[in-house]
């Protein structure tokens, strides 16, 4: 049934699905349209946005600079916990999805909205991470999903683009060049358009971050990231903010063709799909990281972080950043990584990002321990650890060359017969 809407407030990126969305909701509900954009790193393309909605039938534009608690707030944070999904992809779009939807939710709070909506496909992950945020926090308001409306007939990016030609609407995709792409801080993705077929190589100019490994200086680069607590907060000994922090380092790893992935990945609806994603920073900042987590943390909490780590990632990847597990093992990780404070130098070169240097003052590296010098430690205690920690393998390999003991009883039949119990008189 066709739901009963007074004013809905977008998550409009100006990008295509969001443009011919506009018109597409006034034409169809005739509601009020409140296009609602997050600035979280996206660059050139914001520029023009206000008066491009507008011009298309927005009722309102809010635009806000979110780019800090991007940062602050999320990559970092799943940076600290090692969340990489399937092995490869840093979570860029993931990680955006449940600030710009919690924002999204304090817009229409703020105008007085009764329904929320978005661009995302009825094949997609994002459907999914906008709407669980949604059910979290204000699980009151209406959803409208276009892509999934009985009313929407459009049915692919080509018919898309013929439908905005149609209403008069500028978006920035050409027949030739029908990728989509989404641009934080934290990543460039680029998705659809010959991509689709997975026994194709990316044609080098899809890249937009990173410099191709051909083109690449032939000198490697080493760059120094300062830690507190897991958090960055330094590049090559100068104190930065995270914008200025990623940007630089965006820039730096960039020219050295760090952080390309070509992945094809397990999308939560069930589907795979394939992806070409672009995270020059992310890359450099997650090495760095693990490296000095290597230093200054023991074994088995290294070793718990890393088995909660794909767990992390899936709870990012399917939506579910607000659920009380991934808070939970939040709590875990930024206690573990109080101590992770310290600088780790990384080389960049021909696309590859690899930790060579890396002090703490948390650190748990004791030169006089591990070097060969035995002066100060008592060998004869090896011993001992190695005969108690050996133990069950030595009795392991007794098995079965022990007689039981039941094999060394008297036989049964020869032994003396056993005196016969006293008969019990019955009254």
């Amino acid at each position: 049934m066709k739901k009963n809407v007074r004013r809905a407030v977008l998550a409009y990126s100006g990008g295509l699905d969001t443009s011919i969305i506009v018109p597409w909701l006034k034409e169809h509900y005739g509601c009020e349209v409140v296009c609602y954009c997050s600035d979280v790193g996206q660059g050139d393309e914001l520029e023009g946005l206000e008066a491009r909605a507008r011009a298309i039938g927005a009722d309102d534009v809010v635009v806000e600079d979110l780019r800090v608690p991007f940062l602050r707030d999320f990559a970092f944070p799943a940076l600290r916990a090692g969340a990489v999904y399937e092995g490869k992809y840093l979570l860029g779009t993931s990680l955006a999805r449940p600030l710009i939807a919690s924002r999204q939710v304090w817009c229409a709070e703020r105008s007085g909205a009764d329904a929320l909506a978005h661009g995302c496909t009825g094949k997609g992950n994002d459907q999914v991470r906008f709407e669980l945020a949604y059910m979290a926090l204000a699980p009151r308001l209406t959803v409208l999903a276009p892509w999934r409306d009985p009313l929407w007939t459009i049915n692919s990016r080509e018919d898309a683009l013929a439908y905005a030609e149609k209403k008069g609407i500028p978006v920035p995709v050409k027949k030739s060049d029908l990728y989509s792409r989404d641009a934080n801080l934290w990543h460039l993705s680029h998705e659809g358009g010959p991509l689709e077929d997975p026994a194709s190589a990316a044609p080098e100019e899809l890249y937009r971050l990173t410099e191709s490994p051909a083109r690449t200086p032939a000198t490697p680069e080493v760059v120094t990231i300062g830690f507190e607590g897991g958090r960055p907060v330094s590049l090559n000994g100068n104190a930065l903010g995270p914008v200025e922090l990623v940007t630089m380092l965006n820039v730096i790893a960039g020219r050295h063709g760090v952080g390309r992935i070509d992945i094809v990945e397990s999308r939560l609806v069930g589907m795979k799909s394939r992806g070409v994603y672009e995270t020059p920073a992310g890359t450099v900042l997650y090495e760095a990281l693990e490296d000095l987590c290597r230093l200054v943390l023991p074994h088995d909490l290294l070793r718990t972080r890393a088995e909660l780590a794909p767990r992390m990632a899936d709870l990012i990847y399917n939506g579910q950043w607000f659920s009380p597990l991934r808070r939970a093992l939040q709590s875990f990780v930024d206690t573990a990584l109080q101590v992770a404070t310290g600088e780790v130098s990384v080389e960049l070169h021909h696309g590859r990002a690899v930790a060579v240097a890396r002090t703490s003052p948390q650190s748990l590296y004791r030169a006089g321990l591990a070097s060969f010098d035995m002066t100060g430690y008592d060998r004869s205690h090896a011993e001992g650890f190695i005969r108690l920690f050996g133990l069950p393998l030595a009795v392991a390999a007794q098995r079965g060359t022990e007689i039981p003991a039941a094999e060394t009883a008297p036989d049964a039949a020869n032994s003396p017969a056993a005196p016969a119990a006293p008969e019990v008189q019955r009254v």
